[in-house]
């Protein structure tokens, strides 16, 4: 069972700047500073605080597959919903860490109701989501159903929290 993580004492500055970072982490300390209206040293200070505490997990370059899309071709994106035979907690976890140390596989939500997993997977073309779909679902015994959706349109994809209170 996983550790439930203390609770940290958070305010309205830490919350700000967590706002911020979640806007764009590239800001510079001097900069993240201004925007929350508080020193760089406190700034420093407390992003260093919130960090480990593991408010903020880790910082990454959110690439635009539209653009990239002329090197790296288009590929495919998808929802796919799971539904195990056995759901068991071992078998559950055991199928979720199979699938979470896939490349392919962008994020992996148990849920409830309805399938027991749903996915975002991404592949290169059909035939490489062809052997994703062999290699994570066809080769488990324990997968009773597979339902993908193939997305065509990104309208949306914004990986924030609200931290706002209001």
């Amino acid at each position: 069972m996983d550790d439930i993580p203390e609770p940290i004492a958070i305010d309205a500055i830490d919350l700000a700047l967590l706002e911020q970072l979640q806007s764009d982490s590239s800001l510079s300390n001097q900069d993240l500073a201004a925007q929350v209206h508080i020193s760089p040293a406190t700034c420093l200070r407390r992003v260093k605080r919130l960090r480990e505490a593991g408010l903020i997990e880790r910082e990454v370059a959110v690439l635009n597959p539209e653009r990239l899309a002329a090197t790296l071709g288009h590929g495919l994106e998808a929802v796919v919903e799971v539904s195990l035979d056995r759901q068991g907690n071992a078998e559950q976890e055991a199928f979720e860490a199979r699938v979470s140390a896939d490349e392919a596989v962008q994020q992996c939500y148990r849920v409830s109701p309805g399938p027991d997993f749903i996915l975002i997977v991404y592949a290169r073309d059909m035939p490489d989501y062809l052997a994703l779909a062999q290699r994570l679902f066809t080769s488990d015994a324990n997968v009773r159903n597979v339902k993908a959706f193939f997305s065509v349109k990104r309208s949306k994809f914004r990986p924030r929290i609200p931290v706002k209170k209001g």
